[in-house]
């Protein structure tokens, strides 16, 4: 192994906007729902990560297809007069380019109108899709990877195992409410998950954190990915590099979303 084969890397993308037909829906868990888009503008989509993100627009109450902007000088202008559509960020879960298809998978959380559209999803309904702008590429050649989450980040946890090669070692924790919310994972890794399980117990707790102490970093070159709950992710961040002392550098942290605030998508570094 060499340092350049460890170099995370940033790509650009040229952005487009994608008007989509849901092709068909499978529920993969009672609160998970995967949405397979097609459609003339699909061809020449690009996503070069697991952990990339779309944005993913919701036609208006009452319309049935979304208002997309078309992309000028300084970025995205809307039709002037139209409402903005409600736009939430989603993982590129497959792109299949022969059969042209697109799947993203939504957690059906009861509230918030990404998750009110995923439950009525029908075969032939409109969805908006734009990007992604860009891609951060982090090798496999690490020695081992951690994947750590809770619901919404199991789309790019079970994108990242299917691609991984043979022979990696992956420690997966994933917080869910319950047994029922486990899915299947398709690896050629070695791969061991811990699953935990709040069991209708508040969002947001340090059930994350206290899985993730249950592991001992291994030796060798690793790289650790989290996604979740804002101060959920927040607070495993902390522990891996105050009392871990995995560098910074090797630790990609994100919120997917923040506990009494919609539309949260950022990424936590000093």
């Amino acid at each position: 192994m060499n340092a350049s084969s460890l170099v995370v890397e940033r790509v650009r993308h040229s952005l487009k906007m994608r008007l989509l037909q849901v092709s068909r829906t499978r529920l993969l868990a009672p609160r998970l729902l995967r949405v397979t888009l097609t459609g003339d503008d699909l061809p020449g989509f690009v996503s070069a990560s697991f952990d990339d993100h779309v944005k993913v627009f919701f036609p208006a109450p009452g319309e049935d297809k979304p208002v997309l902007p078309v992309l000028g000088p300084n970025g995205p202008i809307f039709p002037e007069g139209a409402a903005r559509p409600i736009g939430r960020d989603y993982t590129p879960r497959r792109y299949d380019a022969t059969a042209n298809e697109l799947d993203i998978e939504f957690v059906l959380h009861g509230d918030g109108p990404a998750a009110a559209w995923a439950a009525q999803a029908r075969v032939g309904q409109y969805l908006g899709v734009g990007g992604p702008r860009g891609s951060l590429v982090i090798p496999d050649g690490f020695d081992w990877h951690w994947l750590i989450g809770d619901e919404v980040a199991l789309p790019a946890i079970a994108r990242r195992l299917e691609e991984l090669p043979k022979g990696k070692r992956v420690h997966v924790v994933v917080e869910v409410d319950g047994p029922s919310a486990h899915i299947p994972f398709q690896s050629r890794a070695n791969v061991d998950v811990h699953w935990l399980h709040r069991e209708n117990a508040p969002l947001a707790t340090d059930l994350l954190e206290q899985g993730v102490r249950e592991l001992t970093v291994p030796a060798g070159e690793g790289y650790v990915w989290a996604a979740g709950e804002s101060a959920a992710i927040r607070s495993v961040r902390r522990y891996l590099v105050d009392e871990c002392r995995i560098d910074k550098s090797r630790i990609r942290a994100a919120s997917y979303w923040k506990h009494g605030v919609s539309a949260v998508h950022e990424k936590h570094d000093d």
